[in-house]
């Protein structure tokens, strides 16, 4: 029902006609308000109250005024909003527009009470609203005798009812589409439209049930009726609940899938401008918030394929220089690279010792404060797991690093902690640079790496270590078999 009523926001259609100029031309009329400012403002890629001021003016003692602009602009949809941000409507505002806008009633706003001349799709969208308000409306009083049914034959009826008017509104976008193959409306009904998976089971080669069908159809058919080459998809509410749907929940988290997919994306979007733009900046976010360990590289591979060679174009040199400083940072400390080796002192502080000089089979690198309060737990948490598991012999030697030059609180930790199973290392003359080999940002940070020193994992805790261990185990016992056939 909820998505029902917000269709009205959600759909928009933007006009396909060749300007004759740049910029645009928006002659307003409100009949019920004077003398009061107004923004006229667009969506950059998400639903409200996400929106951008593009223009401003003031309207009469009339109720009238006009904006106009010769700057070239990227269509899409815009809403002239009171500066009460409360009383607003949508138009389609494409590059050249020349509009005539009468409010007869702004309390009938934002799907009521106005008139739009000169556009055609503007007709047509207002005619569009006005239907989904009324099945809306049809829609929720159905639901509302849903609720007060009183037995399983009312219930069903009502429901089949509240389906038909589902039908209604498919019919209706089928049937302007049909009739109006190249407007943007069509595409922007098309976008909406999610894969329809087959119904019925569906069998591997081998005569088994493709479990898999559903997840493989749903993904491989995704954009296939979104227009990722029209730039002014942006400008629409539309796009980044799709990229964010489409890279969370069906893209596989592993590195090499993502910066497959990333690829595929941004080739779709090149050129489109601020689409381009976003959909970039976009994955950036996405791989640099990552939880899923290793998905640092996706920023890496961006930032050095993407923003070095000139496609951030919309960052100021200092920003630009500070993606390409992290990334270079970062690049050392990625999964399956060698690591940094560093020799620092021992709790005696006379003693030097190398990491790669300590043998085992795993080392977890373990930089923490004694005084940070989530190293207080976590430190006693993880020695637990080391024990509990029994990681020590599976052949893991814990290489604690205090971050800081507190030495009899380090030790005391130690001692009251019991934690002499570990191997407790500092850097009194600061001579090592660890924090930033490691980009050792936060306290605890933790990596493991095997015999050779290679990081095998990065920014784990005490509970993911041993299922992490493990994995590597089958990994290794995998590969000996494949090696013997």
């Amino acid at each position: 029902m909820k998505k029902i009523i917000s269709l009205g926001l959600l759909l928009c259609s933007i006009c396909w006609q060749t300007a004759a100029k740049d910029g645009y031309k928006i002659q307003l009329k409100f009949k019920d308000v004077k003398d009061s400012a107004y923004f006229l403002v667009h969506y950059f890629a998400k639903p409200l109250p996400t929106i951008y001021i593009t223009d401003s003016g003031k309207l009469d003692k009339m109720g009238a005024s006009v904006l106009s602009s010769d700057k070239k602009i990227t269509g899409g949809m815009y809403l002239i909003m009171l500066s009460n941000r409360k009383t607003y409507f949508e138009l389609l505002l494409n590059n050249g527009d020349d509009l005539v806008i009468t409010i007869n009633d702004s309390k009938e706003l934002p799907s009521k009470g106005l008139s739009i001349k000169n556009s055609p799709e503007n007709e047509d969208y207002l005619k569009y609203e006005e239907f989904v308000r009324v099945i809306s409306e049809q829609h929720q009083a159905l639901s509302t005798q849903l609720a007060a049914a009183k037995n399983s034959i009312d219930s069903a009826a009502l429901k089949d009812k509240m389906s038909s008017k589902m039908k209604e509104l498919i019919a209706y976008r089928n049937d302007y589409s049909s009739k109006n193959p190249n407007n943007m409306l069509t595409k922007i009904f098309k976008a909406l439209e999610l894969p329809k998976i087959p119904e019925g089971k569906h069998y591997l080669e081998n005569g088994n049930e493709d479990k898999d069908y559903a997840y493989r159809y749903y993904k491989a058919h995704y954009w296939d009726n979104f227009d990722l080459k029209d730039g002014r998809i942006i400008n629409t509410p539309l796009y980044d609940a799709r990229i964010t749907e489409y890279f969370e929940k069906l893209v596989i988290p592993a590195t090499d899938s993502v910066i497959k997919e990333a690829d595929w994306i941004l080739a779709q979007t090149r050129g489109t401008g601020d689409l381009f733009n976003y959909t970039l900046s976009w994955l950036a976010n996405f791989s640099q918030d990552s939880k899923v360990m290793g998905m640092d590289r996706v920023y890496v591979y961006l930032v050095d394929k993407y923003y070095a060679k000139g496609d951030a174009s919309w960052l100021s040199n200092d920003l630009l220089q500070k993606h390409l400083d992290h990334a270079r940072e970062l690049s050392p400390t990625l999964i399956d690279n060698v690591g940094y080796d560093i020799t620092m002192k021992d709790t005696s502080g006379k003693k030097d010792v190398t990491v790669s000089s300590i043998k085992s089979k795993y080392k977890l690198l373990v930089m923490w404060d004694p005084t940070c309060g989530h190293c207080q737990k976590e430190i006693p948490e993880l020695d637990s797991t080391y024990k509990a598991e029994k990681l020590k012999a599976k052949g893991l030697k814990i290489i604690g690093i205090c971050t800081e030059n507190i030495e009899q609180v380090w030790k005391d930790f130690i001692k009251k902690h019991n934690l002499d199973d570990w191997i407790h290392l500092y850097d009194p003359e600061h001579k090592s640079n660890y924090k930033s080999m490691y980009d050792a940002r936060v306290n605890p940070t933790i990596y493991l790496l095997d015999e050779k020193g290679i990081i095998r994992g990065k920014h784990i805790d005490h509970s993911n270590i041993a299922t992490l261990i493990e994995m590597l185990e089958r990994q290794e016992a995998d590969t000996k078999k494949g090696t013997s056939k």
